[in-house]
């Protein structure tokens, strides 16, 4: 068994949709819009805009909003194959990779998240943040590809509680 460690996590969930549903979901900006940001843009290495339903490419950059947050998070498109697998650099000091596999009727989705600083900070904010963040997103997902139900909060402004990306597990 490979030793957990604070400087990387992985998260796994089987989904039943086709992949290039799951991937549409991830690498257009209707596709990430439909379940996981509230604005998503995605901006060519020339500075184009990309069309809502253009796949995002290696090379691309983003700027993502979400819903009951104020802030951006920007990044990179480091590899993009178009079909089952593509990386981004994340909180400006580490990357996301997610890959798809298909398992029977299923899908497997696997996200690793790596090369995650392991001072104070980055174990509490980046390390458990977004491991209990990208559990819950991808519960979303799950839901709105195979039941058309979203499960995050859009309704009630939650951005003036300190705490809130800790403890309401729907944000």
């Amino acid at each position: 068994m490979t030793a957990l460690s604070f400087d990387s996590f992985t998260k796994k969930i089987y989904i039943k949709a086709n992949m290039e549903k799951i991937y549409w979901a991830w690498c257009t900006t209707e596709g990430i819009t439909s379940w996981f940001l509230s604005k998503a843009t995605y901006i060519t290495p020339d500075g184009q805009s990309k069309a809502s339903q253009e796949m995002i490419a290696e090379g691309d950059t983003y700027i993502w909003e979400w819903h009951n947050w104020d802030g951006q998070e920007k990044g990179t498109i480091t590899k993009a194959n178009g079909k089952n697998s593509f990386e981004i650099t994340f909180a400006n000091v580490c990357k996301v990779a997610v890959s798809l596999k298909e398992c029977g009727d299923d899908v497997l989705l696997t996200l690793k998240q790596y090369d995650i600083p392991t001072d104070d900070s980055s174990k509490l904010n980046i390390h458990y943040g977004c491991s209990n963040g990208w559990t819950f997103w991808l519960a979303n997902l799950k839901a709105f590809l195979e039941h058309g139900i979203l499960l995050n909060e859009t309704k009630n402004d939650l951005r003036n509680l300190p705490l809130a990306g800790f403890e309401f597990v729907n944000i």
